[in-house]
């Protein structure tokens, strides 16, 4: 069983058809590059949307996980361990907050600032028992738990899950007078990414963030930003919120914190917030344990140099100028900051899958999201030489639709 299509075979009829991939199977990969088991290597577009910011295999984190996997792998917070105290402190001042709660994967962050928000709001805030709500956005993702995908705007994600979860308001991204409006006296939060990365890259208008921050500070509210996907480098600065130099009430982090060797999730707020969790309230047996601990210290120390901000700065630059090319050529729009990217292929040409499909061919990884949108989050290790690469070839191929 070691060919393309004995593999993807199998795979068809003995998993759950959750996900629709692509008809590669990857073997190996290094830094941008990733390698299938016939041995046809490809540029990685994707990285593991954004869980590889430092590309795959960064001997930093691997030597990191090595040493840690020789040593200790798991005790349970039921002890502490030698690499709880540098991640918690390392984190928090990563993220200038006091505090830091470490989980696994970032639907289970999510579900953890929803439940610190509800609770800060009952025992801080004094909302009224069983009232509180929490303000989030349109076309938002924050992964696909019962709770989360309650408000949902995709129909793939939220139809057929219910019951769902109360205590949640939806309202259009990008408006602050949307948010203004649905606050109320029971509200506790405003939930929101920076920049919606599944939705396809969207950037919320100049000033949006700043004004999101002053209404939650006005009206005695969290401001919770999900920086799971915008976070940690990939759009040239450690947080996206960072571009309006703002700072949220609570960070929620994952994918790129676990270098892309193990899931590693937190929330980071100040003791005022997190403060409220008691022993026996929340937790899980694999949260901050020591190798997701040792990865994560890995990744801070790689992001304290700055320099995979900076890259992915100066190279978001060249990707965009490049994008940009190819408006009115097959292409609509182009969005996104960094090396991040939501390009609109006309859809009279093609879909996003067929274009995939066809970059796939021409040894370039990449998603489609949407009906016709393409993301591009190559890993930050990436050469300016590989990048236009890329996009020549996302031009052909637009080209060969045409």
């Amino acid at each position: 069983m070691s060919t393309t299509t004995d593999l993807i075979e199998v795979s068809e009829r003995r998993s759950a058809h959750n996900y629709h991939p692509l008809p590669v199977v990857i073997h190996e990969a290094h830094g941008a590059w990733v390698t299938d088991v016939e041995g046809k290597r490809y540029l990685d577009c994707l990285a593991g949307y954004s869980s590889l910011n430092f590309g795959h295999g960064n001997p930093k984190i691997i030597e990191a996980a090595q040493q840690q996997l020789k040593n200790l792998t798991l005790t349970s917070r039921a002890f502490y361990h030698d690499q709880f105290a540098t991640f918690c402190a390392g984190l928090g001042d990563l993220t200038g907050k006091d505090m830091i709660l470490p989980m696994n994967t970032g639907a289970e962050a999510v579900e953890t600032a929803i439940k610190v928000a509800r609770k800060w709001g009952y025992e801080v805030k004094g909302v009224q028992p069983e009232q509180a709500n929490i303000i989030v956005m349109e076309d938002n993702f924050h992964g696909r738990t019962t709770t989360i995908v309650s408000f949902s705007t995709d129909p793939d994600a939220r139809d057929n899950f219910g019951p769902y979860t109360p205590g949640f308001r939806i309202v259009k991204y990008g408006s602050v007078e949307a948010i203004r409006e649905a606050v109320d006296a029971n509200t506790v939060a405003v939930l929101f990414e920076p920049i919606q990365g599944e939705a396809g890259v969207l950037v919320p208008p100049d000033g949006y963030l700043t004004q999101v921050r002053e209404l939650c500070t006005a009206e005695g509210i969290l401001m919770i930003a999900d920086e799971i996907q915008s976070g940690l480098g990939r759009t040239g600065k450690t947080f996206a919120c960072d571009h309006e130099g703002v700072v949220p009430d609570m960070y929620v982090l994952g994918k790129a914190l676990g270098g892309g060797v193990v899931p590693v999730s937190a929330i980071a707020a100040n003791e005022d917030v997190l403060g409220v969790i008691k022993p026996g309230q929340h937790g899980s047996t694999f949260g901050g344990n020591p190798l997701a601990c040792a990865v994560g210290n890995a990744v801070i120390e790689i992001l304290n140099t700055g320099e995979y901000q900076s890259r992915a700065a100066e190279l978001g630059e060249v990707l965009h100028a490049r994008l940009r090319e190819l408006i009115g050529h097959g292409v609509i729009t182009v969005r996104g900051r960094g090396l991040w990217a939501g390009v609109d292929i006309d859809p009279s040409l093609a879909s996003g899958r067929e274009v995939s499909k066809e970059l796939m061919a021409r040894g370039v990884l990449a998603k489609d999201t949407h009906g016709s949108t393409i993301r591009l989050a190559p890993p930050i290790v990436i050469s300016e030489k590989d990048l236009l690469w890329a996009v020549d070839q996302l031009a052909d191929t637009i080209a060969s639709f045409r």
